[in-house]
């Protein structure tokens, strides 16, 4: 009988099972520790990453790359290489020919510009757009979430009111409104007009995408301000700053990454309609530039169109899967 209860008390305590002198040591693992594990065991987040770091490095090296294939987007090709209907010849690039090393994404109709270089310079100025939409939103996500969700009273009401004020308002009416202001307001200024436009764009975008991180924010403080490591605090005479930047934010990271990383996708996709509809950047290369004008040479030069579509769709898509892993990946109860 003593056999099997020496068993099975080894494998209730692996310790004991150990033997002495045994240098072995069990070390514990943080919570982001063991999420950061998880989400490299999920083959389709560690390919999203890879796509996800493509983009980013492509669009970091883009001047190099332009450089290296000695194309920019202020070369203008002399007017014999475009057909009489302003279509790129047949040398340069599908449909008409194939690729080639001078041009591998051809090159534009009507302008006659390389589409790689322009390609590139849209995927930067997207990423940048979108990164600093996402930084801004998030900041001001955090800010008036926590303190909605910690003073209470009517720094709540006030400040959900304000949140309310700003869901009700239509993305897309005020986008239209902005754009023809700043664009009246700074276009005689050539020099500080494309900065103008960012700008804008940035404030647009950031300003309708706090409201849902303030939300989930304020909900998750709501809970954690009557635990009892909050009491404490307060009853040690901590100020309310550090209450909030040292034991509340700690605890909110989880939420805070999920819904960043949903948001930069969206930014994505709006930058671009945005471009598509010409109230976005115009002074800029931009992705949603090139829809707009591949759409009009669709039936003659389809690829015009595909670059910039595809490049929106395989980042897009690869963003939304790689934020529904790190939610899996930080949500304790799933199984994936």
């Amino acid at each position: 009988m003593s056999a099997p209860v020496a068993e099975e008390t080894a494998e209730l305590d692996p310790l004991k099972s150990r033997p002495k002198g045994s240098s072995t040591e069990i070390s514990g693992k943080s919570p982001l520790r063991i999420a950061f594990g998880r989400l490299m065991r999920d083959k389709i987040a560690v390919v999203c990453i890879g796509v996800v770091a493509l983009f980013v490095l492509l669009a970091i090296f883009g001047p190099l790359i332009s450089k290296a294939f000695g194309v920019t987007t202020d070369t203008q090709y002399p007017t014999q290489f475009l057909e009489l209907n302003m279509i790129p010849k047949a040398e340069f690039g599908p449909p008409y020919g194939g690729f080639t090393m001078d041009h591998p994404f051809g090159i534009a109709p009507r302008t006659a510009i390389d589409n790689l270089a322009y390609w590139l310079e849209g995927a930067r100025n997207s990423l940048q757009i979108a990164s600093l939409a996402t930084l801004t939103a998030t900041v001001l996500g955090i800010v008036i979430g926590l303190l909605a969700g910690f003073m209470g009273g009517l720094v709540d009401r006030v400040l959900t009111f304000v949140t309310d004020l700003f869901l009700t308002l239509p993305f897309l009416l005020v986008a239209l409104t902005i754009a023809p202001i700043v664009n009246e307001r700074f276009r005689d200024n050539t020099d500080f007009y494309p900065t103008a436009q960012v700008i804008s764009l940035v404030c647009v975008l950031s300003f309708f995408g706090w409201m849902g991180l303030a939300r989930l924010i304020r909900g998750e403080v709501l809970s954690l301000r009557e635990r009892e490591f909050i009491h404490a605090a307060r009853v040690m005479g901590m100020p309310t700053r550090r209450i909030l930047v040292k034991e509340l934010l700690p605890n909110i990271v989880a939420p805070i990454v999920v819904s960043t990383s949903l948001m930069l996708p969206a930014f994505v996709a709006a930058e671009a309609g945005l471009a598509y509809l010409g109230v976005g950047i115009t002074s800029r290369p931009s992705w949603g530039q090139m829809l707009d004008q591949g759409t009009s040479f669709f039936s003659n030069y389809p690829l015009y169109l595909y670059e910039p579509l595809i490049a929106i769709v395989a980042l897009v898509l690869a963003l939304n899967l790689l934020g529904d892993a790190i939610r899996d990946a930080l949500d304790p109860k799933t199984r994936r």
